[in-house]
C-alpha cells in the first residue's frame, strides 16, 4: 500500500522563526532512514504561498474558475511538503510519521493513496485500460 505524509503547518507562525540549522541534518536523517528501510517513493518541501496560486472552481456550470495568488493569509495551516511511501499498513505508515524531526505544532496528516485494484468493478474497463497505458506512458516519459 501507498500513504501520502502530508506536513501541515501554521506558515503565518512559522515566517517568524527561521529554521534551526539541525532541523536539517534531523530531516536528512529521517529521510535516509525511509530510504534504507526501502519505503520511501517520493518526498519535497514546498515553497511558502506566497509563490503559489489558488484556482477556485465555482458550485455552478458554465462559470470560470477564479485563480488567487499566494500567500494564502485566510488559511490557518498549509502544506509543507510530503512524503510517498510504500508501507505495509496505516499503523507502519504513523511509525514513519512519529519518526519525523518536528517540534514547533506541525502536523502530518497521513493518507492512503489509491491504487488502480480499488477501482476494479466499479470504473469501466475501458477507463482502467486507458488509465493503465497513461502509468505506463509517465513511467517510460520519466525513466522509472
Amino acid at each position: 500500500m501507498r500513504f501520502m505524509l502530508v506536513l501541515t503547518y501554521d506558515e503565518a507562525e512559522a515566517a517568524g522563526r527561521p529554521p534551526e540549522p539541525e532541523i536539517f541534518e534531523e530531516m536528512g536523517r529521517f529521510n535516509q532512514a525511509m530510504v534504507d528501510a526501502g519505503v520511501l517513493l517520493a518526498g519535497e518541501g514546498l515553497a511558502p504561498s506566497a509563490q503559489g496560486a489558488i484556482v477556485a472552481f465555482p458550485d455552478g456550470e458554465g462559470e470560470e474558475p477564479t485563480v488567487t495568488d499566494g500567500p494564502f493569509t485566510e488559511l490557518k495551516e498549509l502544506i509543507g511538503g510530503f512524503w510517498i511511501l510504500r508501507v505495509d499498513s496505516l499503523d507502519e505508515a504513523v511509525g514513519w510519521a512519529r519518526r519525523a524531526p518536528f517540534r514547533h505544532g506541525e502536523r502530518v496528516q497521513i493518507r492512503r493513496v489509491f491504487d488502480p485494484e480499488d477501482f476494479a468493478g466499479v470504473a469501466p474497463d475501458e477507463v482502467m485500460e486507458a488509465e493503465d497505458r497513461m502509468r505506463n506512458q509517465v513511467a517510460e516519459q520519466h525513466g522509472s
